[in-house]
């Protein structure tokens, strides 16, 4: 079998998802403002890395990544929805996102709240929805229960609220890292495991898959700390700097910036490892990771 490039795969699979993403908005009976705002976010443009995870699991077990589609819509409308909230002025206060003004600066505050909510209430919809030849019952069952922990207060929310509640502190290590292994890796871990969970992979397999989110995840975010320091507003459509800003721990504060690059470097080793180990075809999730340890934005 030839090994298939991210590119084409991400060219395909994101103009899959896009279209559906309009689709799901489009087909909502509701007003017209708060569907504009919704799609201003979704059309943001972005890496897609968390709708692309679940396409490339799918793969991995050569199965047909289409079946993956409405749950890789609802995962990036629950990302998307946390970054309007994420930018609003009582939490983040940022004016910029993927170099375009942030969701509440161009619909006014209470409709990005809205919006943000809209996102995740549909997102939900759109795992009931699953047209049966995609997921079983009882897959979307395990599918609707698991983003709801990973999205809430023991995932992405708590994360969150753990990262507010650290800025002016020095933390520990492992207090650093239960933050990013809820604010961000709980999402980019359930978008592997419902890959998997479509697939119809066992219980080792999503094992193995949970130990490649774990390092993956943490790899993220340590390139997301590399690059508030190295990176450019150009280069990653926001302002720099802000984790200084905010007096924020970060792996680069705690580890300085050559420890941060080794660990970075060490958790991309130890996913690909696990990866390799598995017997799948892991060409696109292998490059998904070395896309994740070195973009620039």
């Amino acid at each position: 079998m030839h090994p298939v490039s991210l590119e084409s795969f991400t060219k395909k699979y994101k103009t899959l998802l896009e279209e559906r993403l309009r689709d799901a908005v489009g087909s909502l009976e509701t007003p017209e403002n708060l569907a504009k705002a919704m799609l201003y976010s979704l059309e943001a443009g972005g890496k897609r890395i968390r709708p692309l995870l679940v396409f490339a699991v799918i793969d991995a077990f050569g199965k047909d990544p289409i079946h993956g589609l409405d749950a890789a819509a609802a995962i990036e409308m629950v990302h998307t929805y946390s970054l309007i909230h994420d930018d609003l002025p009582s939490m983040d206060d940022d004016d910029l996102r993927r170099g375009k003004p942030t969701n509440h600066k161009v619909f006014g505050e209470a409709t990005a709240i809205l919006a943000g909510d809209a996102l995740l209430t549909l997102s939900f919809s759109m795992l009931a929805d699953m047209p049966e030849e995609a997921a079983l019952a009882t897959v979307k069952f395990s599918l609707i229960k698991g983003l709801s922990v990973a999205a809430g207060a023991a995932g992405m929310v708590g994360g969150q609220i753990a990262d507010m509640e650290g800025e002016h502190k020095q933390l520990t290590l492992e207090q650093l890292e239960y933050i990013h292994l809820h604010k961000t890796g709980k999402l980019l871990e359930y978008s592997i495991i419902a890959g998997a969970e479509i697939a119809g992979a066992n219980e080792v397999q999503k094992k193995m898959l949970a130990k490649f989110a774990y390092h993956l995840g943490l790899a993220f975010q340590i390139r997301d700390d590399i690059l508030d320091l190295e990176g450019t507003e150009e280069m990653i459509g926001k302002p720099i700097g802000s984790d200084a800003m905010n007096e924020k721990s970060t792996y680069p504060a705690l580890l300085g910036l050559e420890g941060a690059k080794k660990a970075l470097q060490d958790h991309l080793i130890l996913a690909k490892d696990t990866l390799n180990s598995m017997g799948l075809q892991v060409d696109v999730l292998s490059q998904i990771t070395d896309l994740i340890g070195l973009r620039n934005y």
